[in-house]
């Protein structure tokens, strides 16, 4: 008997121990591991360097409050900024966290120049955002939000591609649009570099904020060390996790100088965002990931592995629909129920996780060998074969 909630769909397995790009069962068999704890471990299973970090820093210091300075923060801070478009950062634990922390940081700038009525947040439909009360109102989604009423209000959707809807829905009292760049759970949807663009356009001319919630796609995860960055925008808050951490819990919101105005002592706190083991963590891998070399790997190895998807969808059309994606990042949506599909590749040993739309998604860690890909496409190629 399991002592724990039912809130998961446990896979019957265990793992004892991961390296690099495979995970090791608790029955001593390995598996090529391509989701990663879902895009989090960005550097593999038991990095080294990472390790490294966790073990010196453990020596030293693990928690203070932010009621202190923590040098290790106003390292990373710096580190973020200098990267990126952002003026400050304020750190949290988690994607939820972070994506939370954004909208207050938009209301409250708003509130802070004399406009608290401009409250109101405009999101995609089946977005994710997280799984606070808030970002599951501000997601749309039905199946999130169903038993979990009444509903959070400030939240109003558009449609995917539809920019008529878009311009619709913008009010009096719209404080931002708050879109992901690559729809994660969404089925691995990317918004094209043009519509970034206008929606930039868009939010300059109506005076509101973009909110570009980089949780899933970003440190490095599209190829960029933001998806938006292709686009050439600059976005006024930017929530991020996952990969920051490379395993370890952290979650940040960026933001420029403008809307960081708003949030003064006292507005918001974490009682564990920003501690020092977890800074030190992040340091690391931003030390890693930030290098141009780095990126470029990722590109490479990118195109290599959606090239190769794609002829598997020219060999296989009745079994993949489309390739999509962009980095590592990477969603195969099949023509049925992606179930049975995920289930044989994991039979296969190789680990994979699903998303909206019958899409498989595929997350290898950011630093994946060519040959692991290999080792990938020849199961994948497998698995269609005897699905066709």
């Amino acid at each position: 008997m399991s002592y724990l909630a039912k809130n998961y769909n446990r896979k019957k397995i265990s793992f004892k121990y991961g390296k690099g790009s495979y995970l090791y069962s608790s029955d001593g068999k390995k598996y090529l591991d391509f989701v990663q704890g879902i895009a989090v471990n960005c550097l593999g299973h038991a990095n080294p360097k990472l390790v490294k970090t966790i073990k010196d820093q453990s020596k030293k210091l693990w928690h203070v409050s932010n009621a202190f300075q923590i040098p290790e923060g106003e390292k990373l801070a710096k580190k973020l900024c200098q990267k990126t478009f952002a003026d400050y950062v304020m750190f949290q634990n988690s994607g939820a966290e972070a994506t939370e922390a954004a909208i207050k940081v938009a209301r409250r700038y708003f509130y802070s120049i004399g406009k608290p009525n401009k409250n109101r947040i405009l999101c995609v439909k089946n977005s994710f955002h997280g799984r606070t009360l808030a970002t599951i109102f501000a997601s749309g989604s039905k199946k999130m939000t169903e038993g979990f009423g009444p509903k959070v209000p400030g939240f109003d959707h558009f449609v995917f591609g539809d920019h008529k809807s878009l311009k619709k829905k913008i009010t009096k009292n719209t404080a931002a649009i708050m879109v992901e760049n690559i729809m994660g759970e969404g089925g691995i949807k990317v918004i094209p570099d043009f519509c970034l663009k206008e929606l930039r356009k868009l939010c300059n001319k109506k005076k509101i904020l973009l909110i570009a919630d980089s949780v899933q796609d970003g440190v490095g995860r599209s190829g960029d060390f933001f998806a938006f960055e292709q686009s050439k925008i600059k976005p006024d808050i930017v929530p991020i996790a996952k990969g920051i951490g490379g395993g370890f819990p952290i979650g940040a919101v960026l933001m420029n100088k403008k809307v960081a105005s708003g949030m003064t002592p006292g507005t918001h706190g974490s009682t564990f965002g920003g501690n020092p083991l977890a800074m030190a963590v992040g340091n690391a891998v931003m030390d890693i990931v930030s290098n141009k070399m780095f990126l470029k790997n990722v590109k490479n190895l990118s195109k290599y592995f959606l090239l190769n998807l794609n002829q598997l969808k020219e060999k296989y059309p009745s079994v993949i629909k489309e390739i999509r994606g962009r980095g590592l990042l990477i969603g195969i949506q099949l023509q049925k129920d992606q179930t049975k599909f995920i289930k044989k590749l994991m039979d296969n040993r190789f680990l994979t996780i699903r998303a909206a739309e019958n899409v498989v998604r595929v997350l290898p860690p950011l630093n994946v060998k060519k040959s692991e890909i290999d080792q990938a496409l020849k199961i994948i190629s497998k698995v269609c074969s005897e699905l066709k």
